[in-house]
């Protein structure tokens, strides 16, 4: 089964939302056989790329918050996260464009490091001091620590259009699948979870799909003695 998770790496609920699935996941029986992929999605898309600022700032002018609104509600995403055991810094945090974030994200995901490159961003950005926005060689140094090769790594970040396209295309399909917010959970292509849900709810999603998962059909074509291995071994042809 196939778990793909839409999300932006300046989504605080994405940060909490994909630990509230992969707590239902590590619970899940078949835990082994469920793919996750992570899917692009930017929550300021027209946010040029060099335009970093306090999340504060961000909050006030793009909600029409008072100061104390959003440390408030930055407070309390602080409490939601650290239920969840993560950490999370609800001061002196910034915001920018996330593009290059998933542009590196494709591109791990072609080496098989998706999920611990997604994990170390987040973390970089709601929990560690240094900005993750407008410092390539820190994409770097957490593409390295997700266990990325440097120079590949650099290389995708110099070139504009490496993975750009891959970008575009799930930002595409997650509007012709009607996610207008993130994070957004698509399980095999059958059923959709928006938000930030607890556990229990992902925990009855992946229930749900695996169940109503369509059994094998095999094709009644062929000869039905055909040779095969199995737990004793293969068969050997005989002369």
């Amino acid at each position: 089964m196939r778990v793909e998770i839409w999300s932006d790496i300046a989504c605080p609920w994405c940060y909490v939302g994909k630990a509230r699935f992969e707590k239902a996941l590590d619970a899940f029986p078949h835990r082994d056989e469920v793919e996750v992929v992570h899917r692009s999605f930017e929550l300021d898309p027209g946010r040029a790329k060099g335009d970093v600022q306090p999340v504060l700032t961000m909050l006030t002018k793009k909600y029409g918050l008072s100061e104390a609104q959003a440390q408030a509600g930055e407070e309390n995403l602080g409490a939601q996260a650290a239920a969840e055991g993560l950490a999370y810094r609800t001061r002196d945090r910034d915001h920018g464009n996330t593009f290059d974030m998933h542009r590196l994200l494709h591109f791990a995901k072609a080496q098989g490091r998706q999920d611990e490159l997604i994990g170390a961003l987040y973390r970089a950005n709601f929990a560690e001091e240094r900005t993750v926005f407008g410092d390539e060689e820190r994409l770097v140094e957490l593409a390295v620590a997700a266990g990325l090769d440097a120079e590949a790594a650099r290389a995708v970040l110099a070139d504009p259009r490496a993975y750009a396209d891959d970008v575009r295309a799930d930002e595409r399909e997650a509007a012709e699948l009607g996610a207008n917010g993130v994070p957004f959970f698509v399980l095999d292509r059958k059923y959709g979870v928006s938000g930030a849900q607890p556990a229990e709810v992902f925990t009855q999603a992946l229930t749900q799909a695996w169940g109503e998962r369509p059994p094998l059909r095999l094709i009644q074509q062929g000869s039905a003695d055909a040779e095969v291995c199995g737990p004793d071994g293969c068969a050997v042809p005989q002369q």
